[in-house]
């Protein structure tokens, strides 16, 4: 089936369907969610939903792709988040969705786009039968701008079908689909076409998996068009400067990134253009368990500010409740990922626009479990494109006996689950536009220093603001570095306002042979993670050799 036959389908769908409520104002979605029993008011305002339990996160595992001819070999089939199914098992999705979509008593449309650069805006049509996933989009996806005909996906747009709350009949996608652990076929789909630019999602109520799909397909279709997608947060200065911030979770991205002294582009999808930087979403998708009001207050309020429910929108998914209707974040019971969607321009310092200068400078940021990576350290093209291909940070896992040690971790491009491409593609874009617009790359370790986690502590978060205001401001162009061999790093041997002696992590350690043991394991982990995942892939030689280890 040719994508205008399926595109016709859906169109006969929503114009033949008794109730299709088309792009009906914010303020119905939200009162239909709270009237269709899909979310209750909290005492804020804000909407408080709960989902299944397998649906308190995206299900990677039900996250699929369709592999074609014309198309397979810009995907990289290695990376274990792509998950391949036939084009025949995607038709089959599409026709249960809509058949499903057909026999419910109320459907919702909307029409968003992604993007805040016009240029580059990917038109997003959602279906859905559920008023609050419908409103999520209008949370999380842009308004369609009045100059949509200049983006070169006009009238190329992306649809997707979605019914969070049904099933598939498991029998029929026998050998199709993913065996359970029971041995049955898994009953839910979250599923990509890249060319026929169809999504359909079954099963999954997590409304994040709306937004993910969205932005791995967005992460799919822009490197071929000269685009560098970043999962990254980004921020402006007074003096028009913005700057990117990469991070896997607990690295401090959100942190570091609101900073009262520059606004915000926004928190999390941005696209780099011959343009400049442009914000992908229209609002944020933020971790609220264990939030603390004193630390992360703009995000707090943005969640919790008091208004009429139908004026807030807000979205508060999975967290405990009380029945006066108020949130207790610090109870994970149910799932320690509970997720608020709200507005961006609910934040105090954002940019309205979303879109900013090329960046002047580009942070990495890493927590190093192991204490033993300098707090910050300039990189080079070559060795940005490494760091960048690893995106590495350490994760503290619990053992059954209470005692807890680190464990490195590697996630290309710091979001590797949602970047679909060959890894090379990604890679060398970033080494050109960094050398193409003078961009300065540093990396931040906001991990342990002194010592492994257990004897070291973690870096004081107001040296690491001081090293990022250095970094951001310029100051660290202009002093002397040493290079680092085993980690092929430059590390500064001053920075304004942090101690000298810290900068060298060797020289915080009481014992210097055990800094060395432990570097050369953590050197050797990149190396064997870097072999695994890009052994055969078509990676430019001066940057293999700026690899750990090597």
């Amino acid at each position: 089936m040719d994508k205008s036959s399926m595109n016709e389908k859906i169109k006969n769908l929503v114009s033949s369907h008794p109730k299709a409520l088309v792009n009906i104002p914010r303020r119905e979605l939200i009162r239909e969610s709270v009237s269709n029993r899909e979310a209750m008011v909290s005492e804020s305002g804000a909407l408080a939903t709960w989902t299944p339990p397998e649906s308190t996160g995206r299900s990677p595992k039900d996250t699929v792709v369709v592999k074609r001819a014309q198309s397979q070999d810009k995907i990289d089939w290695s990376s274990p988040n792509n998950i391949p199914i036939t084009e025949e098992t995607f038709d089959m999705l599409f026709e249960d969705a809509l058949a499903i979509l057909s026999k419910k008593e109320k459907i919702y449309e909307t029409d968003r786009v992604i993007g805040a650069d016009s240029s580059y805006a990917l038109p997003i049509k959602m279906v859905t039968d559920k008023a609050l996933h419908a409103l999520f989009t209008d949370n999380m996806f842009r308004p369609v701008p009045g100059d949509i005909s200049k983006s070169i996906f006009y009238q190329d747009g992306y649809q997707i079908l979605a019914l969070p709350y049904d099933k598939l009949e498991s029998k029929k996608y026998e050998g199709r689909l993913r065996k359970m652990p029971d041995g049955s076929t898994s009953n839910m789909a979250v599923a990509m076409d890249m060319d026929r630019k169809l999504g359909v999602i079954i099963g999954s109520a997590y409304c994040g998996s709306i937004k993910k799909l969205m932005f791995t397909v967005m992460n799919y279709l822009l490197p071929f068009e000269g685009i560098l997608p970043l999962h990254c947060s980004a921020n402006e200065g007074p003096d028009g400067k913005s700057a990117l911030l990469l991070g896997l979770s607990g690295t401090g991205k959100t942190t570091l990134s609101a900073d009262p002294s520059r606004a915000l582009l926004g928190d999390d999808e941005h696209g780099w253009s011959e343009s400049g930087i442009a914000n992908f979403e229209n609002g944020c998708y933020a971790k609220m368990i264990d939030i603390d009001p004193s630390k992360e207050p703009d995000i707090y309020d943005a969640v919790m500010h008091k208004d009429d429910y139908l004026n807030h929108g807000s979205i508060v998914e999975n967290a405990m409740v009380y029945p006066d209707g108020t949130f207790d974040y610090y109870d994970d019971r149910f799932t320690p990922n509970s997720r608020s969607s709200y507005l961006l321009k609910y934040l105090k310092n954002i940019k309205e626009s979303s879109v900013s200068t090329h960046p002047s400078t580009i942070l990495f940021l890493t927590a190093d479990a192991y204490g033993v990576l300098p707090p910050v350290s300039r990189l080079d093209a070559d060795e940005a494109m490494l760091w960048f291909l690893m995106g590495y940070t350490s994760k503290l896992a619990g053992t059954e006996t209470g005692v807890t040690e680190p464990q490195a971790t590697f996630s290309r491009f710091f979001g590797q689950p949602f970047m679909p491409a060959n890894p090379d593609v990604y890679a060398d874009m970033l080494g050109e536009k960094m050398e193409k617009h003078n961009t300065q790359v540093y990396l931040i370790n906001t991990g342990w220093s002194g010592g492994a986690y257990g004897v070291g502590k973690r870096m004081d978060i107001n040296l690491t603001r001081k090293m990022v205001d250095a970094a951001l401001n310029g100051s660290l162009a202009n002093v002397e570095y040493d290079y680092d061999d085993l980690f092929h790093l430059n590390i500064p041997k001053s920075c304004p306002g942090v101690p000298a002696e810290i900068l060298k992590p060797k020289n915080t350690w009481a014992d210097k042979q055990a800094y060395d043991t432990q570097a050369k394991m953590l050197a050797k982990k990149f190396s064997d993670a870097f072999d695994k995942a890009y052994g055969d892939k078509n990676i430019k030689e001066s940057v293999v050799k700026m690899c750990p280890g090597k």
